[in-house]
């Protein structure tokens, strides 16, 4: 049941009447289903493809794919199945962008999905297939959650537990009304998801795990897109990032809390569209020419 104003709203009503959503098999298990939306010009074959975070669902990027893909950009937004390793993931995206025939790819990764985007061109660095990282709200070492013991565990918890340990760090009130819209949304995706998704998920994100920076060398750009009001990570964790990738362009927000790619999505595709601006005239442009 929706029933949060973002999926109530007249965008959200009208990306979900003209957008089909698809299912996509590529490994040979059946629940092995990437699920996805796919909008704007499908001669592109290096498109901006978004990756939620752990609570998100394929429509949590709703408004940029409509946002976008009217300016002409092919927008992608991919849910993955249920993988436990984050090499798994990786061998499972390959696959998936594989099947749509895609070249190199521009990937915006929200929290977790920006671990795995970066975890994608480490796992790629021999045969480059990602040509630029936008990574949002984001990390790139799993072991500052702490939680590498119970990581073990995660696939036998009940739902019920798991979602309790998401939503202890979704902030409990908030005066913006745009960003308490953005939480609604996001709980009623997290409700979405069943055991298995959130266990999987919680499993990837909590073992220790670190994004080899050095062999992400062939991504032709990276921009980090952070914002200075409160948010699920901490300065340290982000100050990380930073380190990690010294000659990023940095993107800051004054508020937007931890999903503002909803509360912010103005902002924020504008950001999107000044980092794939740089491409336009390349080989790898996510615009229709």
């Amino acid at each position: 049941m929706n029933n949060s104003e973002l999926s109530q709203s007249l965008e959200y009503v009208s990306f979900r009447s003209s957008i089909p959503l698809r299912r996509i098999l590529v490994d040979s298990q059946v629940d092995k289903g990437w699920q996805i939306y796919d909008s704007g010009p499908k001669t592109v074959k290096n498109p901006l493809i978004c990756l939620p975070p752990i609570c998100g669902t394929a429509d949590t990027f709703f408004k940029q794919i409509m946002g976008l893909s009217a300016k002409g950009i092919r927008v992608i937004s991919a849910e993955h199945p249920a993988y436990w390793t984050a090499s798994d993931w990786c061998a499972g995206f390959k696959k998936l962008i594989d099947h749509l025939e895609l070249e190199k790819v521009h990937l915006f990764g929200a929290s977790l999905g920006g671990f795995l985007a970066q975890k994608f061109a480490e796992y790629t660095a021999n045969y480059p297939r990602v040509a630029s990282l936008i990574l949002c709200n984001t990390f790139c070492d799993t072991s500052v959650f702490h939680y590498n013991d119970k990581a073990a565990i995660f696939w036998m918890m009940p739902s019920l537990v798991l979602k309790k340990m998401i939503m202890a760090n979704f902030p409990q009130e908030h005066q913006d009304q745009r960003i308490i819209d953005s939480v609604d949304f996001m709980v009623e995706k997290l409700d979405s998801l069943s055991q298995q998704d959130l266990s999987s998920r919680l499993t990837i994100n909590c073992t220790n795990s670190q994004v080899d920076c050095a062999q992400l060398e062939s991504v032709d750009l990276i921009t980090i897109i952070d914002v200075f009001d409160k948010c699920v990570l901490s300065y340290p964790v982000r100050e990380r990032l930073y380190k990690c990738y010294p000659k990023a362009k940095l993107a800051h927000l004054k508020t937007g809390g931890n999903f503002p790619y909803l509360s912010r999505s103005d902002e924020v595709n504008l950001h999107l569209q000044i980092h794939l601006r740089k491409f336009y005239d390349t080989e790898y442009s996510a615009y229709d020419r």
